[in-house]
């Protein structure tokens, strides 16, 4: 009995003490801030900034990369669904998306800590990268006004051009073209001299509606745009059909590289970054990717020439990326914190030096190289659908972009692809009555 007693005895002696040890590793444990992000160039600093953090405060910052942007949309959508959202997260997708994930409850309104302390925080930051994750009053996607993500950099879209190809075609690497026939006339060149024009991912047909949307705004102005938007005025206005025939002046002319239709994005950076193309068309995000391909590339960034004085040329721009708080994550009071000190001066600057984007805090601007300074200057003349208020129906845009490759290949003419937009929008409209 003595021996049965003794037994009991230590084996509760154990589980006690296993309990308590139990007990005392979760009491030891750090808090951890799990962040999901898709910015494979960032990957590195974002570590060396966790390990910062971790050492000034105590939490761990936990950085988890999925590559590439499709597979983290997936990610993102399927943990949404199953209710497994990390802390800190991002979206890749139009307002819409970023609406119905606010509206279903996944994203924190991060107002209060915004305007706390005389709007501090909120002050730091362009306004064009907090304009991409704010929704106003009265917006028609009926999602509370307020500010809903961080922005971590900024980026502008922008023409470039290779200096050194520009010496060779006898034109001045000072004085690229303002207006859209002197584009015109240098395609003329490019085509003479056998050289490729332009290169874009404009196999990725974002990239054309990118700079559809550049040159309908300075044919029509904001507002017109916005009207089609709206369904108030068709895209077989003379003026979307100007947009449109753009794109076979363009080609006609000499201007776009052979293959352009068909070219993802890397692939336009490599031969933009080899010298094999004299212009390019492509985002902030591309300086840090031609120092890596070709740190000699002489280049420089321009808007887009002017087609009218009427209206301004607008550049889409604003926050390159931005992270998003999970309300339903009990570390959501850490989540913000480590956001604040992520965009305070001394993380932005160490994150613009390293991945060479802009940051999205204007507080550093006179830091940065000067290339990338060229894309800063031109904030003021940004805009992005995602602040326009309005959405156009997907629909509608994919047979518009679509359009357009078939314009440059020569299937379509202008007109036509203006019917067949037309056509689609007013199918959208009818559904939606």
């Amino acid at each position: 009995m003595r021996r049965k007693g003794l037994i009991a005895f230590l084996s509760a002696f154990i589980s006690f003490s296993f309990l308590c040890g139990c007990s005392a590793d979760k009491k030891s444990a750090k808090p951890t801030v799990n962040i999901w992000h898709w910015m494979t160039d960032r990957q590195a600093a974002f570590q060396e900034l966790a390990k910062r953090y971790e050492a000034q405060t105590g939490v761990k910052i936990n950085f988890e990369l999925y590559a590439p942007s499709d597979a983290y949309s997936q990610k993102v959508r399927a943990a949404a669904q199953g209710a497994n959202l990390p802390d800190i997260f991002g979206i890749l997708g139009e307002k819409r998306d970023f609406a119905s994930f606010i509206k279903a409850g996944y994203i924190l309104d991060l107002t209060p800590y915004m305007e706390e302390n005389g709007s501090a925080w909120k002050k730091k930051f362009f306004s064009k990268a907090l304009a991409v994750n704010e929704f106003t009053p009265g917006n028609s996607y009926g999602v509370k006004a307020g500010t809903y993500g961080v922005p971590i950099d900024i980026m502008t879209i922008e023409m470039l051009y290779n200096k050194d190809l520009f010496k060779q075609l006898g034109l001045d690497p000072t004085h690229p073209p303002q207006t859209f026939q002197e584009f015109l006339d240098i395609g003329n060149k490019i085509k003479a001299a056998k050289m490729q024009g332009m290169v874009s991912g404009w196999g990725e047909v974002w990239m054309i509606d990118c700079l559809a949307n550049n040159y309908a705004f300075n044919i029509m102005g904001q507002d017109k745009v916005l009207a089609t938007i709206k369904g108030q005025v068709p895209y077989t206005d003379p003026d979307w059909i100007k947009v449109l025939t753009l794109f076979k002046q363009m080609q006609e002319s000499g201007l776009l590289a052979s293959g352009i239709v068909t070219m993802v994005n890397k692939d336009a950076e490599q031969a933009f970054a080899n010298g094999n193309a004299v212009f390019a068309f492509n985002g902030s995000w591309c300086v840090n990717v031609y120092k890596s391909m070709n740190p000699n590339l002489k280049y420089a960034a321009m808007l887009p020439p002017k087609v009218s004085e009427k209206h301004p040329m607008r550049i889409w721009g604003g926050a390159g990326s931005s992270f998003l708080v999970n309300p339903q994550s009990k570390n959501k009071e850490l989540a913000v914190n480590f956001l604040k000190w992520l965009t305070d001066n001394n993380q932005q600057a160490y994150l613009s030096e390293t991945t060479l984007n802009l940051p999205a805090n204007k507080e550093i601007l006179g830091n940065i190289p000067a290339i990338l300074s060229q894309f800063a200057d031109d904030m003021d003349a940004t805009t992005h659908p995602n602040t326009w208020g309005i959405s156009e129906f997907p629909q509608v845009i994919e047979t518009f972009d679509k359009g357009i490759q078939s314009i440059i290949i020569g299937e379509k003419t202008p007109e036509q692809v203006a019917v067949e937009v037309q056509k689609i929008k007013e199918r959208e409209l009818s559904r939606k009555r």
